[in-house]
């Protein structure tokens, strides 16, 4: 547990949905190409005869000889609980240039595993201690991106914060694009900002925002930005309030998260 947490240290996943007309529109542009992301939701053994000081080795190797070597894996990371409910959760991402590629990328797992431990007794072995640091219970999802993003400038050898906003869909709303382009894309607290919608799994009203922040004090720093921002942009009183009472209806409600990521296990 204590490994565990020195190991985190900051970044999250994943971010937002709006009306079907908005997003079929933005789908549309040639320039965009949607990506499907995997989320398993693992939770991390609460035995307290389970050692975790080789948790990042071990995981280390799996990526080293499997995640980075199959190409249908196009990125990847691994979040850990910051302050979010339960903390014993950790996500666990794949994302994939396609559904099919989900599919197909199974198979060169299998055939990567069995290259890296060719030895069928230190294979078992290996995969009986990885498996020890988690329990079993787990739950998937799958999300498809939209084009709202801000990508990273350069990637961080240090841990990021990522704030994950996960909206409920509403019954109807405008403005999400406006508020991107002036507002989210503008505000330099936000070094990366990602959105999701739901393709497979629990909830089908799931539309995630994710933040990638430098800090946790970055969160607040980012809101308050944000008001200077919409103030700056919306100078007029009155039409800034209708636009909001407009963009209100775009979702029905949220709830937030902050994870963190390991880097090392980053592709």
């Amino acid at each position: 547990m204590k490994s565990i947490k020195y190991v985190l240290t900051v970044m999250v996943f994943m971010s937002l949905l709006f009306t079907e007309s908005i997003i079929a529109q933005e789908e549309e542009k040639e320039e965009f190409k949607p990506v499907y992301i995997t989320v398993t939701t693992a939770h991390r053994s609460l035995d307290p005869d389970i050692d975790f000081s080789d948790w990042k080795k071990v995981e280390q190797e799996y990526f080293d000889k499997v995640t980075l070597k199959n190409d249908m894996i196009i990125g990847s990371g691994v979040y850990f609980h910051y302050f979010t409910p339960d903390d014993s959760e950790l996500k666990l991402v794949s994302v994939y240039k396609s559904w099919a590629d989900i599919e197909d990328s199974n198979a060169i797992t299998n055939k990567l595993i069995e290259e890296g431990w060719p030895d069928e007794e230190e294979r078992k072995a290996y995969f009986k201690k990885k498996n020890s640091y988690y329990s079993n219970m787990h739950s998937d999802e799958i999300y498809v991106s939209l084009p709202f993003q801000k990508t990273m400038d350069k990637e961080s050898n240090k841990p990021l914060i990522f704030y994950v906003k996960v909206n409920q869909l509403g019954e109807g709303g405008d403005g999400f694009k406006e508020f991107f382009e002036n507002i989210t894309k503008k505000n330099s607290y936000i070094k990366a900002y990602y959105t999701h919608r739901h393709r497979w799994g629990a909830n089908s009203l799931d539309a995630v925002e994710v933040f990638a922040l430098e800090s946790l004090s970055d969160i607040e720093k980012m809101f308050e930005e944000n008001t200077k921002l919409i103030n700056e942009y919306w100078p007029d009183e009155e039409k800034r309030k209708a636009f909001f009472e407009e963009y209100g209806k775009i979702f029905s409600g949220h709830g937030d998260f902050i994870l963190t990521n390991v880097p090392e296990l980053s592709k």
